[in-house]
């Protein structure tokens, strides 16, 4: 008995899921160019929620706001276009992959200009020590200078 039981709500919730309709296209569907655009700075703006949020508190910068304004959409547009594009998984997943590469290749780019600003600030330290070494041998060429000047005139005090 519990077995047909099981079976028949194995069935039905089969059945039920089943009968999920696409959703409509929106009048003002986002581009998929557009919406990987969006995606990639919402989470560019959750990591960096996530690193400082009291900077942007401070600024008063409201992340969503900021890419609803950037891109000229609103939360309602944004919504209706990311549940038509999640109904396809497939075409959603191709989305969320260029945005994936988008994110690496800013993460690229950024280490790429860390290693730059290292090295310039290398440059720097290396060519402050040089200076300070520089004026270390001309002090002590002053001194030896002045030490065998002292000595070549007798009359001056010592």
């Amino acid at each position: 008995m519990n077995r047909i039981i099981s079976t028949l709500i194995l069935i039905l919730v089969v059945l039920s899921c089943n009968n999920i309709e696409r959703p409509k296209k929106p009048d003002n569907l986002i581009s998929k160019d557009k919406m990987v655009d969006v995606i990639t700075d919402i989470s560019l703006m959750n990591a960096a929620k996530g690193l400082d949020k009291d900077l942007l508190e401070k600024n008063a910068i409201n992340p969503a706001n900021y890419i609803y304004e950037k891109y000229n959409i609103d939360s309602t547009q944004f919504a209706a276009s990311n549940n038509y594009y999640a109904y396809d998984v497939k075409e959603y997943e191709k989305i969320y992959i260029r945005v994936k590469e988008r994110l690496e290749n800013k993460k690229a780019e950024y280490r790429l200009f860390q290693e730059q600003e290292k090295k310039e600030l290398d440059s720097i330290r290396e060519d402050r020590k040089r200076e300070r070494d520089s004026i270390k041998k001309l002090n002590i060429n002053r001194n030896s200078d002045f030490k065998s000047i002292k000595e070549k005139l007798p009359d001056l005090p010592k």
